[in-house]
């Protein structure tokens, strides 16, 4: 292939598609710290439209719902990016969708001012579907237009955008900022702000290349884009690998999800993507940020929204770090080392949690534990499920599989969201310990299934899962796991 540079047409095009990720993260992260706030809102605006007064259980059931119905509006959305990314194209699917976003914005900026709970709530859900939306294009996107060389650098960027997002968030709702009984409609309102802004940037950005030419057969614009974003004259390899992708998914029918998990040249990556999924949801960040304030409290700290804060500023530094090291140590090892270490601090939670009464210096080691289970995370299992699903299949079945895997990671997030509390008031500091044996179990699926995928083309690692499949046919094995050791051109299996 041709000399590979990091050009500013491709920068660009990367951290414009970067501002659906933010989204995520902001949308994520904004709703706990005006908790009280909005609580004392949906009181409010209830005893002035019924009679009896509201009981705390139907308050809270609200808020619940509030703070829930994201997660369900991220399930439907990502469970869609099939139905727009081969219509419209990937960059014309992200401008389209934040029409969603523009319109959950409104209503949850207005909803203080119309006195309604519902609109609260709406806005939630659609800002929702369109950040499940994002979890499928983004990384879709960053994949297709980055060189296989930058490919894995440029994928953690989609985790970065998230963790700025959360930390943007985060420094908005202080009480001294937009967190405040008069300035919270701008708080979730804000969204709008970043929404206009990708929908300004977007028309400057390329297509994907691939789209270009294997859905839309338009070889002259692909040889452009690819020669704009790569910097490189002869992109006639690269053209050559996509040509040959064309023809064999030609040859294959449309791939729906029941295909996905029919077929056994899919059946390994789409459990192994499935998997690493649920390894980002189950290894238990959320369950930390949404409630690291309470632990904060509880491990002594005089203002634990600004620890919370500090937990988010080491979120970004190590998602930085990632990205300098995903192309050097490779993803499945990265992914190991965040799992490993991940469940270490998680034990190291539970017991300094249980020995912090009696041990004052026990506060302290909670909170190093907490700051290095979020730095590991960021290593590994934060940024690699995402883009890895990218890599682990072909254009064909790609939309169809990021669906699977992002309705996968929603659920998962959904169900965590909603059984943690009731988990941590039954076993209080053993909570982590679940966590810790979800850990555990990842590592090993990671070890004996994952395969190392860093500078292999697109078609070169679906081949090698071909292979497999047909060798597992032949043998009467069930599908095994590529060889994840060696080079590219080695590791390429003929089918």
């Amino acid at each position: 292939m041709g000399t590979q540079k990091v050009t500013p047409s491709l920068i660009f095009a990367i951290s414009v598609a970067t501002i659906g990720s933010f989204q995520f993260g902001y949308n994520t992260g904004v709703i706990n710290a005006p908790e009280t706030i909005i609580k004392d809102f949906i009181n409010y605006t209830l005893e002035e439209k019924l009679e009896d007064l509201p009981t705390v259980g139907l308050i809270t059931a609200l808020w619940s719902l509030s703070v829930a119905i994201f997660s369900v509006g991220g399930m439907i959305g990502s469970f869609s990016v099939g139905l727009f990314v081969n219509r419209f194209g990937r960059r014309n699917s992200m401008l389209m969708v934040n029409l969603l976003a523009i319109a959950g914005a409104c209503l949850m900026g207005f909803c203080k001012i119309a006195e309604s709970v519902e609109m609260l709530i709406l806005g939630r859900l659609i800002i929702g579907i369109f950040c499940g939306l994002c979890t499928g294009f983004v990384p879709m996107y960053i994949g297709e237009v980055s060189p296989t060389a930058l490919r894995g650098a440029f994928g953690t960027l989609n985790q970065l955008g998230i963790v700025v997002g959360i930390l943007v968030a985060q420094i908005f709702g202080l009480d001294i900022l937009l967190g405040s009984d008069e300035l919270w409609p701008l708080l979730l309102g804000f969204t709008i702000i970043p929404a206009i802004l990708q929908s300004v940037a977007l028309p400057f950005c390329p297509e994907s290349p691939r789209f270009l030419l294997i859905n839309k057969n338009e070889e002259e614009r692909t040889k452009e884009v690819l020669q704009r974003l790569w910097g490189s004259p002869d992109v006639t390899e690269d053209i050559q690998e996509m040509k040959e992708e064309s023809i064999r998914m030609s040859q294959e029918k449309q791939v729906t999800v029941l295909e996905l998990f029919r077929s056994p040249s899919y059946q390994q990556p789409i459990l192994i993507s499935i998997v690493l999924q649920l390894s980002q949801q189950l290894s238990g960040i959320n369950a930390v940020f949404y409630y690291s304030t309470g632990i904060f409290k509880d491990a002594g700290v005089q203002e634990p929204i600004y620890a919370t804060i500090g937990a988010g500023v080491v979120n970004t530094i190590f998602t930085i770090v990632s990205v300098f090291l995903v192309e050097r140590a490779g993803r499945r090892t990265l992914h190991m080392i965040g799992l490993g270490g991940m469940a270490f601090c998680s034990i190291l939670m539970t017991v300094s949690l249980l020995l912090k009464d009696d041990y004052e210096a026990m506060s302290f080691v909670c909170i190093a534990a907490i700051l290095i289970y979020v730095a590991f995370f960021e290593i590994g299992p934060g940024p690699i499920p995402w883009f890895i699903v990218t890599e682990l299949f072909s254009q064909g079945p790609r939309p169809t599989a990021m669906a699977v895997a992002g309705c996968s990671n929603w659920t998962s997030n959904f169900l965590v969201g909603l059984l943690f509390p009731s988990a941590a008031s039954y076993l209080g500091a053993y909570v982590f310990i679940i966590f810790a044996a979800f850990l555990v179990i990842f590592l090993v699926f990671t070890f004996f299934k994952v395969p190392e995928t860093r500078g292999r083309t697109f078609d070169d690692i679906t081949r090698a899962f071909e292979g497999q499949a047909q060798e597992a046919s032949r043998s009467g094995k069930g599908p095994g796991e590529i060889n994840s050791g060696q080079p590219a051109k080695e590791a390429t299996t003929n089918v």
